[in-house]
């Protein structure tokens, strides 16, 4: 529909105007009863946006009406990388929204910009651990399946030795990723391991606020990762361009690395 187009390229806009780091949503209140669709009387909240709320917290209520429709599902998991109580900052704008209908509570959507309160803890930043236990794969199976992962945009991907059933030796294969992307990740674990079941928990971190540079050196443009917060303030070289810089010097990736961190070896 029309109106789904101008929400969609409208809010799309405004993200690439304003290019905020992080966006965090409060858990998402569906509403609840029935809503006629082309498709006939259905339940709230309708099949396509249960379907896209996956992994993303929500819940019901008195309201009776759909109060999340599958297009703001979509632009919610599409752009908001945490969901949970408001982040401490300090505010510089707020935006709102009003809709026609009435209900029992204001019929309002509001947003608001700020900037991270002096490197405080980032509340409701979440991820999901997905893990398998493995012990009838061979070694390069293993290595595909951590590079596929990663390849397909896993926060993280680590392996770990356990013991397991009747002495067996076996790996631990751990996933991070966005908790709006647990089931494609667990069902890529699936596909491409021998395991049966993949477990899954919810994790809440606490996390840097980062940003990434890239500065002229002796070996040449290298990017330099840079976090702070929480009273911390450290910065290193990207892997790829530390390695690439000993490659192209003929150098060992220590002496770089400490070159470049200042240091002497």
């Amino acid at each position: 529909q029309l109106d789904a187009v101008v929400d969609v390229v409208s809010v799309a806009w405004l993200m690439d105007r304003l290019k905020p780091r992080r966006v965090v949503g409060s858990p998402v209140h569906v509403g609840s009863g029935h809503v006629h669709t082309a498709h006939g009387v259905l339940p709230v909240p309708a099949p396509a946006t249960a379907r896209l709320l996956r992994g993303i917290p929500c819940y019901g209520g008195d309201i009776r009406g759909e109060l999340c429709t599958p297009t703001g599902a979509a632009l919610l998991s599409h752009f908001a990388s945490a969901f949970g109580p408001m982040p401490p900052m300090t505010l510089r704008a707020v935006g709102y929204g009003l809709g026609h209908k009435e209900f029992g509570a204001a019929n309002c959507l509001r947003a608001f910009l700020g900037e991270s309160a002096g490197g405080a803890a980032t509340v409701g930043d979440t991820v999901v651990e997905l893990k398998c236990n493995l012990d009838d794969m061979t070694g390069e199976a293993i290595g595909y399946t951590t590079a596929l992962l990663l390849k397909e945009g896993a926060l993280d991907v680590f392996l770990t030795p356990i013991q397991m059933k009747m002495g067996r030796p076996g790996v631990l294969l751990t996933c991070l990723c966005p908790p709006q992307e647990a089931e494609r990740f667990a069902a890529l674990m699936l596909t491409h391991t021998t395991t049966f079941g993949v477990r899954k928990t919810v994790c809440e971190r606490a996390v840097l606020e980062r940003s990434t540079e890239t500065r002229e050196t002796a070996f040449g443009p290298v990017r330099f990762k840079s976090g702070g917060g929480h009273g911390v303030s450290r910065e290193k070289p990207e892997y790829d361009d530390v390695a690439a810089a000993a490659e192209a010097g003929g150098q060992p990736f220590h002496t770089v690395a400490a070159a470049l961190a200042g240091r002497e070896e």
